[in-house]
C-alpha cells in the first residue's frame, strides 16, 4: 500500500512539473510575441514619417539628439554626422531654429555646448541654436521639446535605427514630427549591438508613452521662436 501511495505521489509530482514547464513555455512565448509585436509597431510608425532631407516638410525647428562627446569636446562620429545633417536642414531653409538636446548633467561632460560650438563654427548665429541641457534620454528630449521649447512641428535628426523610435515617441506626445536619418557613413560592428539594444528601448518607450511620466527636469518655457541665447550657460 505504501509503495502504491509513493508511486502515485511521484506521478502527481511529475504531472505538476510538466504543467509548470508548459506554463513557463507558453508565458515565455507570449512575452516574446508581445516584445516583437511592439518593436514592429514602433518601427512602422517611424517608417511612415521618415523623409529624405530634400523632401521633408518645413518645421518650427530641427531637433538634433545627442550622443557621445570626447573629453576634449570633439564630437563622436555618430554625433558629428547628426549635427552636420541638422545644419544642412537649417542651411536649406527647412527650419529657422535648431535644438541640440543631450546630456549635460555633469560639469565635466557636456554634449550640448559641444554641438552648439560646432554649429557656430559653421556660421549659425547663436540666437538660432537652443540647448537642451537635460536631454538625458530620447523620451525626455522629445517631452522637453514640446513643453519647454514649445515646438509643435519638428524634424528629428539621428541615425535611422534610433530615428524610428524617436519619431514614434514624438508622435505619441502629440508633436507633428518627421525624421531625417543621419547615416552618412558605416559605423562598423558596434551597430549590431546598438540595433539589438534598440529593440528593448522601443518596448520601454512604448510603455512610457502610454503613461507619459514627466522628465527628470522641466522648468519655465523657452519658446523656440525666441533667442537661443536664453539657454547659454557659458
Amino acid at each position: 500500500m505504501r509503495k502504491y501511495d509513493g508511486e502515485k505521489a511521484k506521478l502527481l509530482l511529475h504531472k505538476c512539473r510538466k504543467r509548470v514547464v508548459l506554463f513557463v513555455i507558453v508565458l515565455f512565448s507570449l512575452l516574446c510575441g508581445a516584445f516583437l509585436a511592439i518593436n514592429y509597431y514602433v518601427e512602422q510608425i517611424g517608417i511612415k514619417n521618415i523623409y529624405p532631407a530634400n523632401n521633408v516638410p518645413n518645421a518650427d525647428a530641427v531637433l538634433i539628439l545627442g550622443a557621445y562627446v570626447f573629453p576634449d569636446g570633439t564630437l563622436s562620429s555618430m554625433l558629428n554626422d547628426r549635427v552636420i545633417v541638422g545644419y544642412e536642414l537649417y542651411d536649406q531653409g527647412k527650419v529657422p531654429k535648431i535644438i541640440v538636446s543631450g546630456d549635460h548633467g555633469r560639469k565635466e561632460y557636456d554634449e550640448v555646448n559641444s554641438m552648439k560650438s560646432f554649429l557656430r563654427s559653421k556660421g549659425v548665429p547663436g540666437q538660432d541654436v537652443f540647448m537642451d541641457h537635460a536631454g538625458f534620454s530620447t523620451y525626455e528630449s522629445l517631452y522637453r521639446a514640446r513643453d519647454i521649447f514649445q515646438v509643435k512641428k519638428v524634424i528629428i535628426v539621428t541615425q535611422r535605427y534610433h530615428l524610428l523610435r524617436a519619431v514614434f515617441i514624438a508622435r505619441e506626445l502629440g508633436l507633428e514630427a518627421y525624421g531625417v536619418a543621419s547615416d552618412v557613413q558605416d559605423y562598423g560592428q558596434v551597430m549590431r549591438a546598438y540595433k539589438i539594444r534598440e529593440m528593448a528601448a522601443r518596448n520601454k518607450d512604448f510603455w512610457l508613452t502610454r503613461f507619459k511620466p514627466q522628465p527628470t527636469f522641466l522648468g519655465e518655457a523657452i519658446p523656440v521662436f525666441g533667442d537661443g541665447g536664453a539657454t547659454d550657460d557659458k
